[in-house]
């Protein structure tokens, strides 16, 4: 198949790619996304497509995996705030910093949000926290330097309202 051949596929077939991520995510923008990195990811493997009668099939294939694998990261960063909901904060006076701080690290990026918990809440070093994520010890770094910036911008933020 070639790339004429391949984005009038796409554009014939662009609102069942919608409505097929659709019933799979919630949200209309991660709908987009999807089905936009589905297209990507299709032109991108175009030459391992075999016959083009199957060419729909198959992106639509495509399709459906980047709206699980999109679905299974929301479904992770979720279980990481309830996590970080869950984490118990000390008794009486300290209760309301603590609940604004862990406010303040929910609205975190999860870029930022999952290396600071790694570090602080549960005690992994720089290179285990690199070795999880599967990023260089530098980014573990750099993400927790900017995502302490971010909480304390977050944190000044709050106590001024």
């Amino acid at each position: 198949m070639d790339k004429e051949k391949f984005g009038k596929l796409v554009l014939d077939n662009e609102r069942q790619l919608y409505r097929i991520a659709k019933s799979i995510l919630k949200s209309d923008s991660d709908c987009a996304d999807a089905a936009q990195e589905a297209v990507t990811r299709a032109f991108e493997k175009l030459h391992t497509l075999r016959n083009d009668q199957y060419a729909k099939t198959w992106l639509i294939r495509i399709l459906i995996h980047e709206c699980f694998g999109l679905a299974k990261k929301q479904r992770r960063e979720q279980e990481t705030i309830e996590k970080i909901k869950q984490q118990k904060a000390p008794a009486d006076g300290q209760k309301d910093k603590y609940s604004e701080l862990y406010e303040a690290l929910i609205e975190l990026d999860f870029s930022f949000r999952i290396v600071l918990e790694l570090y602080y809440l549960e005690g992994f070093s720089v290179r285990e926290i690199s070795e999880l994520l599967e990023i260089p010890e530098g980014t573990v770094k750099s993400r927790l330097g900017r995502g302490r910036g971010k909480l304390k911008k977050c944190l000044c933020q709050k106590g001024r309202k």
